[in-house]
Formats: C-alpha cells, sequence, structure tokens
C-alpha cells in the first residue's frame, strides 16, 4: 500500500471512517491526524489558509490539493483552479467531491500553464523536501506564475521543537527543518519520505537567489507562517 493517504481519504469519502492517521517523524512521537479534519470546511480551517484563500486571485493552480478543501471553496466562488496530487486516492476523492479540475501527478510534471496564484498550504515547503531541492522547486513554479502572480505558501520554522543548545544553526547541515516522516493508516505502514519546513530567514534567502521577493502575510500560533512570492522587479529572468 503505496498511496496510504489516499486510501485513507477514499474510506471517509465512502462512509468507511474506523480510524484516523498516525503520523511520526524522526524528531516526535507518533501523532494523530484525524480524518475528519482532512475533509474541513472554510469555517474550520486555521486562519493562515483562510487568508490565504482570500487572497486567491484568478487562475489558481492548488498543489497537494488532499481531499480538494481549498479547490472546492474557490470553485464556488467563481474561480478556474486546477488542483494536483501525487495521491491517487486524493484525486479519486477530489473528482467525487466535485472538483472539476482534478490532476493525479507531480508538479514537475505541469508543461505550457500558466496560473495567477500558486497555493501550497499545510506546509506547502513539504514538497521541496530538503533543501538542496528548494531551487529546483521555487525555479518550477515561477515558470508556472501568470504575469503579476503570486505564489502563497505556508511553512513553520521548527526551532521551537529543540531544546536549546541542542539545535542546528540553519546553513549547518543538516538542517533542522528536514524531517523524515512515516505515515501509519490501519495495517499499513507508508515508506519514509522527506518532509521540509523552513524558516522565514532561509526561505527568503532562498527566494532571492531564485529572483523571487518574499513577504511574510501573516503568522500563526505555533510559528507557522504564510508568505506569498512573487516575481521580483529586479529579476531579470
Amino acid at each position: 500500500m503505496s498511496d496510504i493517504f489516499g486510501k485513507a481519504l477514499l474510506d471517509y469519502q465512502h462512509g468507511k471512517y474506523t480510524e484516523d492517521i498516525r503520523t511520526e517523524t524522526n524528531i516526535s512521537e507518533e501523532d494523530i491526524l484525524p480524518l475528519p479534519y482532512l475533509f474541513r470546511s472554510f469555517s474550520e480551517m486555521p486562519p493562515i489558509e483562510k487568508k490565504a484563500l482570500q487572497l486567491s486571485k484568478g487562475k489558481v493552480l492548488d498543489v497537494g490539493c488532499g481531499a480538494g478543501n481549498h479547490s472546492l471553496y474557490l470553485q464556488k466562488k467563481g474561480f478556474e483552479v486546477t488542483a494536483i496530487d501525487t495521491s491517487k486516492g486524493a484525486i479519486d476523492v477530489c473528482r467525487l467531491r466535485g472538483v472539476k479540475d482534478a490532476r493525479y501527478g507531480d508538479i514537475l510534471q505541469l508543461e505550457n500553464e500558466k496560473y495567477d496564484t500558486i497555493l501550497l498550504l499545510m506546509n506547502g515547503t513539504g514538497i521541496f523536501q530538503k533543501l538542496e531541492f528548494v531551487n529546483k522547486y521555487l525555479q518550477y513554479l515561477k515558470s508556472l506564475l501568470a504575469h503579476k502572480g503570486q505564489i502563497l505558501i505556508d511553512s513553520s520554522d521548527l526551532r521551537y521543537m529543540y531544546d536549546e543548545g541542542s539545535i542546528m544553526i540553519p546553513g549547518e547541515l543538516p538542517y533542522y527543518g528536514e524531517l523524515l516522516y512515516t505515515v501509519h493508516y490501519k495495517q499499513w505502514t507508508s515508506e519514509t519520505f522527506n518532509l521540509l519546513y523552513m524558516d522565514k530567514k532561509t526561505f527568503e534567502n532562498a527566494c532571492e537567489t531564485n529572483g523571487l521577493s518574499f513577504e511574510v502575510i501573516t503568522m500563526g500560533k505555533n510559528f507557522d507562517y504564510l508568505a506569498r512570492l512573487t516575481i521580483g522587479e529586479s529579476s531579470h529572468s
């Protein structure tokens, strides 16, 4: 079972909800991810997600769309939305819930498309996997932006999870925001995969390197933040 998230989402969609997803990382104990939360309405979303949806404009790409909560909300508001996820089950659920343009695949496979808003929410920097891949992803995301387009992306500074003194300083390897992540659902366990959380300064520096302006829009309660990336005026690319 490689698509554990998809299996769980499909179970919930089909009324077979009996267990929640369990997640763990190399720096934290097992945690519960309630399945109903993955089907939340706008009113149940955290402020960072609400803000991102309120700032969305034009043609929207919802990256790592999950069960399609953000896409459905924007679609109902009249936006043209493309939802994409590497989980086939998640895309099946999106289609069942009424997302008109839901695509199974990797964002790096998108070609010849331009978007006014690219959303990456629920720790959007997670798809970068490791610090070493950030430039590749930022360049690709930048290539998908329409004129005056924006990337709305959230992440968290995991510094708070470390005891003072034992934390790695950003810039040293391994970077403290690089996590190893494992998902459990019922009798299945995923392969361990890489997930990246980025502190604001590290993210801003990466954006600058890639000709993108970085602006923090709002902060959450758990060292999380929403950032808006735009093609910087000083960028010649």
